[in-house]
């Protein structure tokens, strides 16, 4: 192989994961007009028009997704050979991008973003829209570098580490003829539920509980992110089954009543997962390291105030047990 044929391969590599021909000038210390100049030689190399735009970014054609598909595993590689270099978070530029639910933004980002200031001022942090579906998707594609999520939705091509395993409660408007410290499984299948579903569906692991028990329940609304539940539990006579992390400031100023859901729920644990190509990428472990911390900060300090909040208002909810957090290994 030429050495520019090479050059070609790395730079298309770097387009193919910023999906920007800004972005990957950034990432190669490139200009621009060097990167566009770079992929009309690739066009004219490889007959093919190879990137499309699309708004702000641009798409790749097929032969450029099925090439990447072949080279991007053996440019990691090569790459980590010859430019293994420790994360320096005082001097790196880098933007990292994860796939995450509006829950874990709002318990990681305000507190990640200090850091980032103190510590990292050239890293970026992008959110994108996470699903259950898309996991699998935005990680061999690299269009993200880690997802928080379940990790039993992912394969052994990837890996997982514990964040967190979140307790459900079931919460409703002050007033509301169920607000009250026990409701039975009854009355619960035949309330009208609020449904967060990040993948579109209008069922969920409530409901296959449910259906054990002989029961079903009428799922009136749905939504595809929890920041909306509070209001709309608020102003309606709603009920929904959320993790207690999602509702934590509204039960704590008492703006919504709680009480336990009288269903065996056994929640998964939430994990940070990303393609086993990473394993040595250090700028990932340390992303990995503060978003756990914070994580892990933020749980034990709203577990002490919700409890607290729970116990004062329902003393049914003062029984359940707080969980132990443990690496999970994925297989």
């Amino acid at each position: 192989m030429r050495p520019q044929d090479l050059t070609l391969l790395m730079i298309f590599d770097a387009i193919m994961t910023e999906r920007s021909i800004t972005r990957a000038a950034n990432r190669l210390a490139m200009t621009q007009p060097a990167v566009s100049n770079a992929v009309s030689r690739m066009r004219s190399a490889w007959k093919d028009e190879l990137f499309v735009k699309d708004g702000r970014n641009i798409q790749p054609t097929l032969y450029a997704q099925n090439l990447w598909s072949q080279i991007r595993d053996p440019i990691l590689s090569l790459g980590d050979a010859i430019d293994n270099k420790e994360f320096n978070p005082s001097t790196a530029r880098r933007t990292f991008r994860i796939a995450v639910s509006d829950i874990l933004v709002d318990m990681v980002w305000v507190s990640m973003r200090k850091i980032i200031e103190e510590q990292a001022p050239g890293v970026n942090l992008h959110a994108v829209p996470y699903t259950i579906v898309n996991t699998e998707s935005l990680l061999e594609d690299a269009e993200v570098d880690m997802v928080v999520g379940p990790s039993g939705h992912v394969s052994g091509t990837f890996r997982a580490e514990y964040a967190f395993c979140p307790d459900y409660v079931c919460v409703m408007r002050k007033g509301h003829r169920l607000a009250k410290e026990q409701i039975s499984l009854e009355e619960f299948a035949a309330a009208d539920h609020l449904l967060v579903s990040l993948s579109g569906d209008t069922a969920g692991y409530t409901d296959q509980v449910l259906m054990q028990h002989g029961l079903s329940r009428r799922i009136a609304c749905t939504v595809n992110h929890f920041s909306t539940v509070p209001r709309l539990i608020q102003n309606s006579n709603l009920i929904s089954v959320v993790p207690t992390t999602a509702v934590a400031r509204p039960i704590i100023n008492q703006e919504l009543a709680a009480t336990a859901v009288p269903l065996d729920l056994t929640p998964q644990p939430v994990c940070l997962i990303w393609h086993k190509r990473q394993d040595q990428d250090t700028g990932l472990i340390w992303l990995k390291k503060h978003v756990k911390q914070i994580v892990h900060d933020t749980i034990a300090r709203q577990d002490v105030e919700i409890k607290s909040s729970l116990c004062q208002n329902n003393p049914a909810m003062c029984t359940k047990s707080s969980q132990e957090a443990e690496l999970v290994p994925m297989k």
